[in-house]
């Protein structure tokens, strides 16, 4: 299986027309046809089927979405990782990160390091945990910026000074929005949107004081954005971490008792590092422990 064919079928995948997608290929439309008719025959399955001059994707054809995306992004990265420049480090570094409070520090980190660095570039993915776990251990991302609890068997880490608050987010209308701390019971009955990862719902339960199933849950979610929309819908309040308090006409309320976690830095054990991975790497620790004891 070429590269350089999984590239072709992302194209037709993405254009949905054999025909738009050789011309944006440069390559005749036969051509491009032998080609993905190859590669069916390859792999044994069909790839997709055609409908009003338009092709839609069998299952066995968004599989092969996936994995060929997956496969040309590590290439491009593995390629990248391996470029040289004179006068210093160069190559790309790729980060994950959910919606945390503590990102502002790791930009912090980034800068202070680009200042010495300055050729080397940043590829930056927004998602949930399970998301950036998964591309940390598919060799897609390099580390991944995370709230504790983690299960660190299969990492290593640094811990990034500061910590994550819970709260609720509400409309500024809200009866809610003039407290300044929300308690347990205020939250029985009340239409809630919160986060859909279990081990997040556990600690979340924890502190409730019942199971998530005695509440009143109207959504659950991974990201906070759109979730915001339907707070300002008047859906229900969501609760979420502090960081989720630039949404206009909403406002955060922190938990009481204080709900709070760290976040952690973190990339695969016994993992090899492009040079300039590994010099963020030590550079990222020495910064934040002189974050934390103040001295910088």
């Amino acid at each position: 299986m070429e590269l350089r064919v999984l590239k072709y079928y992302l194209t037709v995948a993405r254009e949905e027309n054999i025909t738009k997608a050789a011309q944006v290929l440069h390559v005749t439309q036969p051509t491009l046809s032998r080609q993905i008719m190859q590669l069916e025959k390859e792999l044994g399955v069909k790839l997709f089927t055609r409908s009003n001059h338009k092709i839609v994707l069998t299952d066995d054809g968004m599989l092969l979405k996936q994995r060929a995306d997956e496969i040309v992004t590590l290439a491009e990265k593995t390629r990248r990782g391996f470029s040289r420049a004179e006068g210093g480090l160069t190559g790309e570094i790729t980060i994950g990160s959910g919606e945390l409070y503590s990102f502002d520090c790791l930009a912090e980190i980034l800068e202070a390091f680009k200042s010495a660095n300055p050729l080397i570039r940043y590829d930056i993915y927004s998602g949930n945990a399970d998301q950036i776990k998964d591309r940390i251990e598919s060799g897609l991302i390099d580390l991944g910026l995370l709230l504790e609890p983690v299960d660190m068997g299969k990492y290593e880490f640094a811990r990034i000074p500061g910590q994550e608050t819970w709260g609720v987010l509400v409309r500024r209308d809200s009866e809610l929005a003039a407290q300044t701390e929300i308690c347990a019971d205020v939250l029985m009955g009340l239409p809630l949107l919160v986060p859909k990862r279990a081990i997040v719902q556990n600690e979340l339960s924890n502190w409730v004081g019942v199971s998530f199933e005695h509440l009143n849950i109207v959504a659950t979610y991974n990201l906070i954005n759109n979730v915001a929309a339907m707070v300002q819908k008047n859906m229900g309040i969501a609760l979420c971490l502090k960081r989720c308090n630039l949404f206009k006409d909403l406002r955060f309320i922190p938990l009481k008792p204080e709900l709070s976690a760290r976040s952690v830095l973190v990339w695969k054990k016994n993992n090899m590092f492009s040079p300039a991975t590994s010099a963020l790497l030590d550079f990222a620790k020495k910064y934040s422990s002189g974050i934390a004891g103040d001295t910088i």
